[in-house]
């Protein structure tokens, strides 16, 4: 067990909750800084390793097991991610840019992301301010088409007008969609579910 895996695994435990470090720290009731890049190097240059204590904090805050830290240490052992597609959110809403389960299907741009064991992940860089002070304007998240979404999930939303938009996911039925915004400037929205095309988990963001 070397020191990059431990942070790697410990940054893939917070991308699995749709969270940064900083989010799961909080999460944890730790030090929002507890798990940043900052804090795992000392001031003499010597690694710095997490607390068991502060590991067991993280596994309860995402609902984790030791198991599953152990296999995210084994999987994010080596290599320097993969590349994914990246789109704006302006773009992201233009006729025939996602294929059936939204995924770009248009995007020329790529940006290197860790090998998360999920093949069909892109990223999508944040417009507007509805999910302050979580993700600002500029914030670059990895989204998962597909994935099962359930209510508090940050998600993805597109429209069948082509409205592309971050949100939260409150109540969902049959009839109507719930989209809270994280920002109180912002009141929620209810959708009907036949206005909506598609809705796609965040697994990670880049604050």
């Amino acid at each position: 067990m070397q020191h990059g895996q431990i942070w790697r695994a410990i940054d893939a435990l917070a991308a699995r909750r749709g969270l940064s470090a900083s989010g799961l720290a909080r999460a944890a009731g730790l030090d929002p800084t507890t798990f940043n890049k900052s804090k795992r190097q000392a001031a003499d240059g010597k690694p710095r390793w997490p607390s068991t204590e502060s590991i067991a904090r993280a596994l309860a805050a995402a609902d984790a097991s030791w198991d599953e830290f152990a296999a995210l240490l084994a999987g994010r052992a080596g290599g320097a991610g993969r590349a994914i597609p990246i789109v704006g959110m302006a773009r992201a809403g233009a006729d025939g840019f996602f294929d059936e389960n939204g995924f770009p299907v248009g995007a020329d741009e790529t940006v290197r992301f860790p090998d998360l064991g999920d093949d069909r992940v892109y990223a999508l860089e944040i417009a507007g301010d509805s999910m302050e002070p979580t993700y600002r304007a500029g914030d670059i998240v990895i989204v998962q088409p597909g994935a099962a979404v359930r209510r508090g999930d940050r998600v993805v939303v597109r429209t069948r007008a082509g409205e592309v938009m971050a949100k939260m996911l409150g109540r969902r039925n049959d009839q109507l969609i719930e989209l809270v915004s994280l920002n109180p400037d912002h009141p929620p929205r209810e959708l009907p579910t036949a206005d909506v095309d598609w809705i796609a988990r965040i697994v990670w963001a880049s604050q």
